[in-house]
């Protein structure tokens, strides 16, 4: 007689979701006609798996012990459903502009978000692994979608060759791990090791793997000197996936990293000073490259880069209280980010795929709105306060301190000191550069911004004052989730 095993599908429901959904936009874009249907087909599906990951609670959040829909698990599946349905708003109005078949762009999008959630919920290496394939061959895909400019096509193919080494890595180290301790189970890892003089014949391979491992995840979210991918990257694909890949790839990788830095290294003292140095050099290298740029969307890469290495000064910290930052940060900085990019596709031509700083020269007298918007986001990038920037960059530094590393909280803020130079150039730009010397021709109407564009630049500026001005409830949320992980891998 054959006993088929208990599923707990309610665990991975958001995953089966949006797999479904996708595996529906394909279908459904063979028959109708109105392609419009398929972008709204795709915002219904992510806004019904949020509804299902914050609402439909499992008796027990594990599925076959390789995944967790944890509190870190849901936090991060939240952050990154919300990038992948502005990004759909963004698409809604602005897929023309590279695609005539919007289809299997909406069903790589909400792929990638599955393949995101399943990194971040994973807690086996194997899922992890999976998860991290399955998003990067959409978004390798997606960033050369725009198939008639020659920086997108070129974009995508270092994309995907960078990718597929950095994949190489993070294998080589999963089996390294695997050698080292008989299992891929980051619980059985975490209490396997709970006294660290492990007596194991290869625990020798332990650190190679770990240190293998972090590069993979250093590609991912893009560290210092694993960053070169990024600025072509960003440039060359489409804005609206541009916007989408900033922000949800780093909350994936970043929620993937906090669990695995729990399960194998949060007491080891020299793995801590190692991701020390890794965020001073990502700090300094992201925000120095980001002065020289003329394009917006390099110099937001390159921020990103930056971006990455203060919420490695969190993790270094190797605390509840460093987690708990770097989550926050990471919630924030999805609505920071994607609102500037979004007003990037707001300010671009049809015809185009970047906007130089000529181009945003006198945009306060050209399109107030959008200036005021987009000053918004450069100020809360910047950490002025009292926008969430303001409060992600002090909960980063005061983790550091609290663990006695305000060496490291210093060099943080003199990077923060750089960045609002370049932040602060593009809102002097806007508000009192001549407008004659934008890159506008004569006569040349700017591009209408429709409904669909204002209402994601909106949201997600409101999302950004909201979050400074009231952070404490999700302070909690967020602590109460720190807490659990700890529970769950200890």
């Amino acid at each position: 007689m054959i006993t088929l095993p208990t599923l707990n599908l309610l665990a991975i429901l958001p995953q089966v979701i949006l797999v479904v959904a996708g595996l529906l936009i394909l279908m459904v874009d063979l028959v109708v006609t109105n392609k419009r249907v398929l972008g709204w087909l795709s915002l219904l599906a992510v806004v019904a798996t949020l509804a299902a990951a914050i609402f439909v609670r499992p008796v027990t959040p594990e599925f076959q012990a390789m995944s967790l829909a944890d509190g870190l698990g849901l936090i991060a599946a939240a952050a990154i459903l919300i990038a992948a349905g502005l990004a759909i708003l963004l698409a809604l109005e602005r897929a023309d502009d590279f695609t005539r078949r919007p289809g299997p762009y909406y069903a790589l999008i909400l792929l990638a978000t599955a393949g995101m959630i399943a990194m971040a919920q994973g807690s086996d290496f194997l899922v992890i692994f999976l998860g991290l394939e399955i998003f990067s061959l959409a978004l390798y895909i997606l960033t050369g979608f725009a198939r008639q400019n020659v920086r997108s096509a070129e974009a995508s193919l270092k994309y995907f060759l960078l990718g597929a080494f950095a994949s190489g890595f993070f294998l080589y180290g999963i089996a390294l791990i695997y050698g080292a301790t008989g299992t891929t189970d980051l619980v059985k890892i975490s209490q396997g090791m709970a006294p660290l003089s492990v007596n194991l014949p290869f625990a020798p391979l332990l650190p190679l793997g770990v240190g293998l491992l972090l590069v993979g995840y250093g590609f991912k979210v893009a560290l210092v000197p694993f960053h070169q991918w990024t600025p072509d990257v960003y440039q060359g694909a489409p804005t609206s996936v541009t916007a989408f890949m900033s922000v949800a790839t780093k909350t994936a990788a970043f929620a993937s990293l906090i669990r695995v830095l729990a399960a194998l290294v949060s007491h080891d003292r020299p793995w801590l000073i190692a991701l020390a140095a890794l965020a001073v050099l990502t700090m300094t290298v992201g925000n120095l490259a980001a002065l020289r740029q003329a394009s917006l969307k390099r110099m937001l890469a390159y921020s990103s880069i930056a971006h990455a290495g203060y919420v490695l000064v969190a993790l270094a910290a190797g605390t509840q209280q460093g987690a708990q930052a770097a989550l926050y940060y990471l919630l924030v900085y999805t609505f920071m980010n994607l609102g500037a990019f979004a007003v990037v596709l707001a300010v671009q031509g049809r015809d185009e795929n970047d906007v130089t700083a000529e181009r945003i020269a006198g945009l306060a007298h050209r399109r107030p709105g959008l200036a005021i918007l987009m000053a918004v986001f450069m100020f809360a990038l910047t950490g002025i306060p009292p926008l969430a920037g303001f409060f992600g960059k002090l909960y980063v530094f005061g983790a550091a301190v609290q663990a006695n590393l305000a060496w490291l909280a210093i060099i943080a803020v003199l990077n923060s000191g750089i960045a609002a130079y370049y932040y602060l150039r593009v809102t002097v730009s806007m508000f009192m550069a001549d407008p004659q010397a934008s890159g506008l021709l004569a006569g040349e109407e700017p591009v209408r911004t429709g409904w669909a564009v204002w209402t994601a630049v909106v949201l997600t500026a409101a999302a950004t004052l909201v979050l400074g001005l009231w952070q404490y409830p999700w302070m909690d949320v967020l602590n109460q989730a720190v807490s659990t992980l700890g529970m769950a891998l200890r």
